[in-house]
């Protein structure tokens, strides 16, 4: 047993863990890793969350960092963590700072020329590491019992610097060797900005913004991984200006706001809201991902002779680059400099149309998704998080307008299809007093259905709403085909699989409004998880879908350039 001032190396990761504020982390056993797990159970600040597997513990991960902040997962040597890599890869692209940490090969075997199991057969054990290095900002082998504290203390902290993931692999004869009990450390520590940099960035913004006739402010997805939301909302009071969200930062600015006026997507944006923004004569785009997904294949009408694009450390203006400039920092000075115009939120207001009531509820019709998600809106409250999986749940959900304090989670960036299911098992440990309802196609729900049985063994009580059409209707959109039909499954019945006797799951499988009406309001009323399978038509789809898709096909389907002998 290690003395007061001393710790094992797994004792010393389990408590910077939970000094980072994590209460659970996400896990695999395998046998590289079982020595780590030992010491992880012994702090007991700290819980287990056993998942089906590595993929799926990966989304978990990503749920959680979402709700809570950061995240960890364990897993085992190669075969465990390249099991895990796609959802790593995920949470790269979506700016979340996940802790992956993995038993490694004993420190041993690759000087006295061993060939183990779960590797390539070969003496060459550095590969994983290696492979994750692209999709992490910190890729390390803790080999040597003296450097474990120090290679473990700045993983983290680049971690939640750069809010990106980061892999750690600690040999198997590492986790019970004593090292010194932790420290204090600055995890939390952010540099700022370039104070000059910083001043002439905001003069030079302010004077563009405040020599237009009417400017808009757009939202995108960086502005929470930069820390910058209440920044935001803090020049958008100042401003006054008409302001739009980027479809991946649904959810991060109020949509009860009067200032706001819906989601820019280009052609695919909210009524109006597409005119209002690409007739602006200036634009301040404030965290954005200008993505095919995110711009609809890249056909919005954004001139760089008219945007400010402000980046998480960068800011871009006609003729000039400004680096070293914090999102949030630039944000709140500008607040300071800018002169309050409401033009643009004026001359939305005269376009603005209201929404159509939908009809009364036929309780026979057979239920369509128009008619679903507009049940759906009336669930939505304050103690809400919406989750929408890939697909034309992203355009069903996008449409619904979230009450003061609801909130919403997408990975339009990475767009990996199944992400919701594991994803709504982490949010909803991260955040078990809000009511998670998830909404995912059931291509996309085959991928991992799996972890329902998690979400049903821990007592959590998400609402998970799966659309049965028979298959990948994205990709349909994009480029039909056979590969997009898929088996049908019982999607309802699988709850009494995974409650296998001791679960309270409860599943039902809806093709009215009668019923989907029914099923809703008690899984509203339900302590446990709720699956209803809902069967809809294969061409019942959104009409924004069906227009991104064709953009998005057409961006795909550019010819390739000649080569120069060809031309």
């Amino acid at each position: 047993m290690a003395a007061a001032n001393r710790t094992t190396v797994g004792g010393y990761l389990a408590t910077r863990l939970a000094q980072i504020g994590l209460r659970h982390y996400f896990a695999i056993p395998g046998d590289y890793n079982l020595a780590l797990f030992d010491r992880l159970l012994e702090n007991q600040d700290l819980t287990m969350i056993s998942c089906c597997n590595e993929l799926n513990a990966g989304y978990a991960a990503d749920g959680y960092a979402r709700a809570h902040g950061a995240a960890a997962m364990l897993v085992t040597y190669s075969v465990g963590g390249l099991s895990a890599i796609n959802a790593v890869a995920g949470h790269y692209a979506e700016d979340l700072p996940v802790i992956v940490i993995s038993g490694g090969v004993n420190t041993h075997s690759e000087p006295e020329n061993q060939i183990l199991h779960h590797s390539l057969g070969e003496v060459r054990y550095d590969y994983v590491r290696e492979m994750f290095k692209p999709v992490t900002v910190a890729a390390v082998n803790i080999r040597f019992v003296e450097e474990a504290p120090a290679q473990i203390d700045r993983a983290l902290a680049v971690c939640l610097a750069r809010r990106k993931p980061v892999y750690l692999e600690i040999a198997c004869n590492l986790a019970n060797q004593e090292v010194p009990a932790p420290k204090p450390y600055p995890f939390f520590r952010r540099p700022g900005s370039d104070p000059a940099a910083l001043a002439e960035a905001v003069e030079h913004a302010a004077a563009m913004l405040n020599a237009a006739v009417k400017p808009v402010a757009v939202g995108g997805a960086k502005l929470r991984s930069s820390g910058a939301l209440e920044a935001f909302r803090e020049f958008v009071e100042a401003s006054g200006y008409a302001v739009a969200m980027m479809p991946n930062a649904k959810g991060f600015f109020p949509e009860t706001h009067p200032s706001f006026i819906g989601t820019y997507w280009g052609p695919v944006s909210s009524p109006g809201t597409e005119s209002i923004v690409e007739s602006a004569d200036v634009y301040l785009f404030a965290g954005p991902v200008l993505s095919d997904y995110a711009s609809c294949g890249h056909t919005g009408e954004i001139s760089a002779a008219k945007l400010i694009l402000a980046g998480p450390d960068f800011l871009r203006l006609p003729g000039a680059t400004y680096n070293e400039v914090r999102l949030d920092e630039f944000l709140t000075a500008l607040a300071g400099k800018i002169k309050p115009n409401q033009t643009s939120l004026a001359a939305f207001n005269r376009i603005r149309t209201e929404t159509v009531p939908e009809p009364p509820l036929d309780r026979q019709a057979r239920i369509q998704t128009r008619r679903l998600f507009a049940r759906i809106q009336g669930m939505l409250d304050a103690n809400t998080t919406l989750i929408a999986d890939t697909g034309d749940s992203w355009f069903n959900t996008m449409n619904l307008k979230l009450p003061e304090g609801c909130a919403f989670e997408i990975q339009m960036q990475y767009g990996s299809i199944g992400w919701s299911v594991g994803a709504v098992l982490g949010y909803q440990l991260a955040r078990p007093d809000r009511r998670v309802i998830a909404c995912v196609g059931d291509g996309c729900f085959q991928m991992t259905a799996q972890e329902i049985s998690t979400i049903i063994r821990y007592g959590l009580k998400p609402i998970i709403l799966v659309m049965n059409n028979g298959g990948y209707t994205i990709e349909v959109e994009i480029h039909d085909g056979p590969y997009n039909l898929i088996k049908n499954w019982n999607y309802a019945d699988l709850v009494k699989v995974f409650n296998a006797g001791d679960g309270n799951g409860w599943g039902c499988r809806v093709t009215t409004e009668g019923e989907a009406e029914e099923a809703l309001q008690k899984a509203l009323n339900h302590d446990g998880l709720s699956l209803i399978e809902v069967v809809i038509d294969r061409d019942d789809c959104s009409k924004d879908l069906l227009e991104w898709g064709a953009r998005v096909a057409a961006n795909n389907s550019r010819p390739p350039l000649p080569t120069a002998g060809f031309r």
